[in-house]
């Protein structure tokens, strides 16, 4: 299995030029095959390195690894405009997924709205299917971890996530990691103290999209409606809340692309909170003298 501290060997070492699958085996002390999945399972998680093969099918074959720093992540002109768009945001409602729910094909997507809170289950978002289905990753977009405290039919989403680490399938979180957080973040993180290894990742990142990211399968966008910001009878009544899911698998792959390029440029959720401590407790300690 690859370790995260085998991953930033790698990348590391990569890093400073091209490697062959050798001389990364040699530097990890591992075999051939196991330095070959390895390089394999970074490609296809975060798109940081990249391969090339030369004289492929003979018995002379080179494969050469090198820093993906030229990678594109769009397809097309509007892809790139709505990542711009994404990229520049920093809240929830600097970004309306419908801009991207526009562009899927109407047989792999779909939508419904109604009325959502955290303290309650008026609108059921069957995401506890959803997030079981998952067999390898589920990326989540969310402001400050607020999924943590949802209950679905009396289930707690949070054991959810419990049963997807034990099961050892990978979660990465893009959120804010402030005081706001805090909790909640303690809470995700706790599932990793819980079965002993890293499962669960957290970067700190203020961006405006809301959702999750399941496999290569699917992504599943919430857009919160503020009624605030509408004339009284606008917005349909008991409406606060849209769920796009969308299962192309061009945009759900551009959905892990655009979540892995903001992933791979944040600061570590686990340093961030330890600043955070540090600046609570000089806190506590100035006010007890």
């Amino acid at each position: 299995m690859l370790t995260k501290d085998a991953e930033k060997k790698i990348l590391n070492y990569v890093y400073t030029q091209p490697r062959t699958i050798q001389e990364i085996s040699k530097h990890l002390g591992k075999n051939w095959r196991t330095a070959d999945s390895y390089v394999d399972k970074i490609i296809k998680e975060s798109g940081s390195l990249a391969v090339r093969t030369f004289r492929e099918g003979t018995r002379g074959a080179l494969k050469l690894v090198y820093w993906n720093n030229t990678e594109r992540i769009h397809n097309t002109e509007f892809q790139e405009r709505l990542f711009k768009r994404i990229e520049s945001g920093r809240r929830k409602h600097d970004f309306s997924p419908l801009d991207i729910y526009n562009y899927v094909p109407e047989n792999k997507r779909s939508a419904r709205c109604g009325s959502y809170t955290v303290s309650n289950e008026l609108f059921n978002q069957d995401l506890v299917s959803f997030l079981k289905s998952a067999k390898k990753h589920v990326l989540i977009y969310t402001g400050n971890c607020s999924f943590v405290n949802l209950y679905e039919n009396g289930t707690n989403i949070l054991n959810i996530f419990q049963e997807l680490a034990e099961r050892g399938v990978s979660i990465k979180v893009l959120t804010r990691v402030d005081f706001s957080s805090l909790k909640n973040l303690q809470k995700l993180l706790a599932i990793n103290y819980s079965i002993g290894k890293e499962t669960v990742e957290i970067k700190h990142c203020e961006q405006p999209l809301r959702g999750f990211l399941v496999d290569e399968t699917s992504l599943r966008l919430k857009e919160s409606l503020d009624p605030s910001l509408y004339c009284k009878g606008e917005l349909p009544p008991d409406m606060n809340v849209i769920l796009y899911d969308i299962r192309d698998s061009d945009w759900v792959k551009w959905g892990k692309d655009v979540f892995y390029t903001l992933f791979r440029t944040s600061i570590a959720g686990q340093k961030r909170l330890q600043d955070l401590r540090s600046i609570a407790k000089q806190d506590m300690h100035a006010t007890l003298h």
